[in-house]
């Protein structure tokens, strides 16, 4: 465990009777970090995160919180609180008594019950909702009764279950905005459960992508976005476009490779290291190239290759095309902002160059 963990999750595995759905997992977490799980279904975050609750037990491993180890705590003795997808709002209660849920247990004067009260409605931006019946909120505000009553019992660490996953797509956005303004402000330690890679990219400062029970990558998001390590977390992190190839020259991380359909491309490998001969696949992008109906002036013409159009989708400030190049497999996926090239997809194939920049290739191992 380093010094700055403040969450050390260490050689985890957790089985279902022959299942394992952890797998040998380990990962520090930093005081008010706002730390993100990223997976499909079935990948294991949830599980993970049922584990910092408490609500399972690791089968191998352990998990420390604040240097102190938790296999022996039950869920109620943990410094976490947790929101859940469906918030759990009751239905018989006013946002002031579901808020102050948590501390019945705790003496507390009912004036002291109420300030505290106060402070998270002021909190969540919602001051004057306190009376208000919980079928007389929406789901945006649900989501924040939902925050304030897991915060207002203190707690070192957030743990929240896809909380964001019922709301609809603007609202979604706009309450990822005001989670990440909310966690900044608390400065308590989130650590956040999501399939949506969007989500994950806009509220973190680092992410975990899992797959099987495993962690394929710890990162910062543009660390995940700008350079992934491995195909399956290229795939799974926007859109990537792959291409077959072959290393011609090789020094240290620096290559020279033979692409199928992009011909000579030059890339770095990061700690990936290849030799001359090696099959390798290049990664780019959509948004890397660079779309123009004349050859590109200057620069390097082997970061050039020319293509056809096949279809085009128009989204309003940016347009997706797919280029046939010759030698190449299925279409490239070009995203480019609607300005000097056609963007409105029609049944007229077109002419077109792409090109790109060194530091805009990765190279990746075959899967």
């Amino acid at each position: 465990m380093s010094e700055q963990a403040f969450i050390s999750i260490q050689n985890v595995d957790k089985y279902f009777g022959k299942f394992q759905a952890i797998d040998d997992v380990s990962i520090d977490i930093g005081h008010g970090e706002f730390f993100s799980l990223l997976g499909s279904s079935g990948c294991g975050k949830t599980t993970l995160l049922r584990m910092l609750a408490g609500f399972e037990n690791p089968t191998n491993g352990e998990i420390y919180i604040d240097g102190q180890p938790m296999s022996s705590v039950p869920p109620h003795r943990r410094p976490v609180n947790m929101v859940f997808q469906s918030y759990a709002i009751f239905p018989h209660l006013n946002v002031r008594d579901n808020i102050a849920y948590g501390l019945r247990k705790q003496k507390l004067s009912k004036a002291k019950r109420y300030e505290m009260v106060d402070e998270m409605l002021n909190l969540i931006a919602l001051p004057e909702y306190g009376d208000r019946k919980a079928n007389e909120l929406s789901g945006g505000q649900r989501q924040r009764i939902a925050l304030a009553r897991a915060l207002i019992l203190k707690p070192k660490v957030l743990l929240l279950d896809e909380p964001l996953g019922a709301l609809d797509k603007q609202l979604r956005e706009q309450m990822q905005l005001e989670l990440r303004a909310l966690q900044r402000q608390v400065g308590i330690t989130f650590v956040f459960v999501t399939h949506d890679q969007e989500e994950a990219l806009t509220l973190s400062d680092r992410i975990a992508v899992m797959s099987e029970g495993r962690v394929l990558q710890l990162d910062t998001p543009s660390g995940l976005y700008e350079r992934p390590r491995s195909r399956e977390v290229a795939s799974f992190i926007g859109t990537m476009n792959f291409f077959e190839a072959k290393v011609r020259e090789a020094k240290g991380p620096d290559l020279v490779v033979e692409a199928e359909g992009l011909g000579t491309v030059r890339g770095n490998s990061g700690e990936r290291h290849f030799a001359e001969g090696d099959t390798v696949q290049v990664a780019i992008r959509p948004e890397k190239f660079q779309l123009s109906e004349a050859k590109p002036n200057g620069g390097d013409p082997a970061n050039a290759v020319q293509g056809r159009v096949g279809n085009a989708a128009y989204l309003g400030e940016r347009s997706h095309f797919f280029v046939e190049v010759a030698g190449g497999g299925k279409p490239i996926a070009v995203s480019a902002q609607n300005k000097g090239v056609k963007s409105s997809s029609d049944d007229t194939a077109e002419d077109v160059w792409l090109s790109w920049t060194d530091d805009s290739v990765v190279v990746l191992a075959t899967d």
